[in-house]
């Protein structure tokens, strides 16, 4: 009967020239190697290999048969590669939730990283930070791409483990030919008459930093209305009918919009790479580190 072995041998010896530097390797023997080589031959009936003092060189039989197994070989290399790579990574699929504005900005890249070392599949799943984390919490993803501001953090216990990646300044989101626009700095406090786009969970980072602002200068705070669909926030800012609370990261170049810095403190948003708390699969550590990396670079990048 024929193994993989035997083809091993056979097609290390094509490619070493002699069943010496064939067994060499392979780390084997020369007995073993002749072992596999006279046992596949046996199993043929042909004669595989002519040997001689300068080495050795397969048979035209030897050459056609190599021809059929080297290809099966490789696969077999491949398919044993893939396994070991994730049984070591302990998935076959991780999935990560991320929202958009920086699931696009940092998970491409460390997407391309993680599978040029591992070949481990990723699928993303987008949603808001707190539907990020229930997905976390019921199993549903393996880790995720969240944020909140560091001074009201809002997700914290024993069971999550945050990895701080970046921190990204609020700014205000405006309509590029509006009045708003023409102020390098805006003052919240003279914009009284102007309505915002809000997030549709109370409880969002930049829903909580506008009311501590507002709340703080002693005027309401005035609701254009509430929408998570950043295409919509665009496109109601772009249009002029009102402001909407962002980072520079989060606009969308497409849409007729700018955005401006405050002369109130509104803070920073925290991006964080969230994962259950006790032991993880390898992969979700790994893509944790390349998260990482990622973020630095892009942050420096930003800064210059």
């Amino acid at each position: 009967m024929m193994n993989l072995q035997q083809f091993r041998v056979l097609l290390a010896i094509r490619e070493a020239g002699s069943l010496n530097r064939a067994a060499e390797v392979l780390d084997h023997g020369v007995p073993t190697v002749t072992h596999h080589l006279r046992t596949l031959e046996s199993h043929l009936r042909v004669k595989l290999v002519e040997r001689s003092r300068g080495g050795a060189r397969l048979t035209p039989l030897g050459e056609s048969f190599a021809e059929e197994i080297a290809p099966v070989i490789a696969r077999i290399d491949r398919a044993e590669a893939l396994v070991t790579a994730q049984r070591d990574a302990g998935v076959v699929t991780l999935r990560i939730g991320s929202f958009s504005s920086i699931g696009s900005r940092l998970l491409p890249a460390a997407i391309a990283e993680l599978q040029a070392r591992r070949s481990v599949r990723v699928e993303v799943v987008e949603a808001e930070p707190t539907e990020v984390v229930r997905l976390l919490q019921r199993g549903e993803v393996h880790a995720g791409l969240i944020y909140d501001t560091p001074e009201l953090p809002e997700f914290f216990g024993p069971e999550l483990r945050l990895r701080t990646l970046l921190e990204e300044p609020y700014r205000v989101m405006v309509a590029r030919d509006g009045e708003l626009a023409r102020h390098e700095v805006l003052d919240l406090a003279t914009m009284g008459d102007v309505a915002w786009v809000c997030s549709r969970n109370e409880a969002e980072a930049s829903v909580r930093v506008l009311r501590r602002v507002y709340r703080s200068l002693g005027l309401p705070l005035r609701e254009l209305m509430r929408s998570d669909d950043l295409y919509m926030i665009h496109g109601l800012v772009a249009e002029g009918l009102g402001a909407a609370l962002t980072t520079e990261a989060a606009v969308d170049a497409d849409f007729e919009v700018e955005s401006r810095p405050a002369k109130q403190d509104l803070g920073s948003r925290r991006v964080s790479f969230v994962t259950r708390s006790g032991v993880n699969p390898a992969a979700v550590d790994w893509m944790g580190e390349i998260l990482e990396s990622v973020a630095a670079q892009r942050g420096t990048a930003s800064a210059g």
